[in-house]
């Protein structure tokens, strides 16, 4: 059966083969998503076979049943892309003995592993599962240890469970591992309750790949808890439209055509994620309402906020003749400016906030860079930063300076998904200059405005 899937952005077809074996080593895995490399001895294949995958919790020593595909890395050759997987337990003594030596269960090492083995030979393995208090019979295993093992016993085969149990529900492997980091030892009992949770609670899981898990567990089309993931997916749809907020009849209108529901579940929903604060509500008049996604609301209004509080104190004063310093900059750059580009230095000089607006060759600029060579020459401390890198590049080249990212000015981090310049951590600066204003969404515009000092021009 071939499969479509992409790789160094080149689209691919792919059969699908099933290939089984003992995993010999792992040669490489990541902590964070359990991307793997591992070898495995298949039987007919006189090397072992290199898969790769996001292979969470094996083991050296475990039989492996794999699906996936053959492919050749330009790199490294041959290997097998794991698709989805599931271990079984070893079926030797030798496999045991490379199970349990393997480090997967704390308190056994291969020494211990060897000892283990001797004295309970095949049924090792049922022993600890079933009987842990009979680990004490071999020697160097005290209660302690004991409990130890079964801990860490425990703990492996709940990654089993829980990796078969969401395979077994179409989720593919790398969001399998997803909702394990997540959720742990809970995740089958989240998943079942509310497979929703998902699509809020980890990135990268949408509304419409948790409807299809919702839909393989049998969850009904008319849940009011699809209803509700459904609406705010659809107000997410309608942010990436550049909608803060949408007509509560108009999503409700909406929401029902796209996930098939009448309007009256759709409306429930609303009410009710409006009381449990994922949505605000806000009156627009006349009986009509405004619906906004928590966050959105929160960084519109904290912006506003923001602004207004940055409006309502003075810059770090600075002494200039600001027609002396319009004479200067244009001897400087052998240019004469326009009145509305002097004008908007006059501005420059002692605005908190700002805009410079209009289109291409109007000489924005040129205004840029007097503003940065007047007030640099008064000692200010200037950054510069654009939405994008190539914004960034552009603004580099023309202003002789270095610019950035707005996401690298603010020092986005992105293990905590958080930008570590904010009210607490401000920037060390006195004048803030953004290139391609217009490209900045809400929600950047309030982490920028959080990062801006009190006394600083923007």
């Amino acid at each position: 059966m071939p499969v479509e899937s992409q790789q160094n952005g080149q689209h691919l077809v792919e059969s699908v083969a099933t290939i089984e074996g003992v995993l010999e080593r792992v040669t490489y895995a990541n902590d964070e998503n359990a991307w793997s490399v591992v070898k495995v001895a298949v039987q007919g294949k006189r090397d072992p076979v290199t898969v790769v995958g996001n292979l969470l919790g094996v083991q050296p020593g475990e039989s492996l049943r794999v699906v996936g595909a053959w492919v050749t890395d330009k790199k490294y050759g041959p290997q097998f892309r794991a698709r989805s997987y599931t271990t079984l337990t070893p079926a030797t003594v030798m496999g045991i003995k490379k199970y349990l030596g393997s480090g997967m269960v704390k308190g056994v090492g291969p020494i211990m592993a060897e000892r283990l083995v001797e004295h309970f030979g095949i049924e090792t393995l049922d022993v600890i599962d079933g009987q842990p208090e009979r680990l004490t019979e071999v020697d160097g295993i005290g209660p302690k240890r004991s409990t130890k093992i079964k801990e860490a016993w425990a703990s492996q085969k709940q990654i089993r469970e829980v990796m078969v149990f969401l395979q077994g529900h179409g989720v593919s492997t790398l969001l399998a591992v997803k909702i394990f980091k997540q959720y742990g030892n809970r995740a089958i009992t989240i998943v079942k309750e509310n497979p929703y949770r998902l699509a809020l609670d980890i990135y990268g899981i949408g509304f419409k790949t948790a409807d299809k898990i919702a839909s393989n567990l049998g969850m009904s089309p008319t849940s009011p808890r699809r209803a509700e993931a459904g609406v705010l997916h659809v107000l997410g749809e309608f942010a990436d439209e550049g909608h803060v907020y949408y007509p509560r009849d108009r999503l409700v209108a909406s929401a029902g055509e796209i996930l098939q529901i009448d309007a009256a579940i759709i409306e429930q929903a609303v009410t009710d994620l409006r009381g449990s604060e994922h949505l605000v509500v806000e009156s627009l008049g006349e009986g009509a309402e405004a619906v906004f996604l928590k966050s959105l609301h929160a960084a519109e209004s904290g912006a506003a906020a923001l602004l207004r509080e940055l409006l309502s104190t003075k810059p770090t004063p600075v002494t200039i003749d600001v027609d002396k310093a319009i004479a200067w900059t244009e001897a400087k750059q052998n240019l004469t400016l326009a009145p509305e580009q002097r004008e908007a230095i006059r501005q420059a000089a002692t605005a908190k906030v700002l805009v410079v607006t209009g289109g291409p060759g109007t000489g924005k600029t040129t205004l840029v860079n007097s503003i940065i060579q007047i007030l640099e020459k008064k000692g200010r401390r200037i950054v510069l930063a654009a939405p994008t890198g190539r914004a960034a590049k552009r603004m580099s080249e023309t202003t002789g300076r270095e610019a950035k990212t707005i996401h690298r000015l603010l020092e986005f981090s992105p293990k905590g998904m958080v930008f570590e310049r904010d009210r607490h951590n401000p920037l060390e600066a006195d004048l803030i200059i953004l290139d391609e204003a217009s490209m900045i969404d809400t929600v950047l515009a309030y982490h920028v405005l959080k990062a801006v000092p009190p006394a600083a021009q923007c």
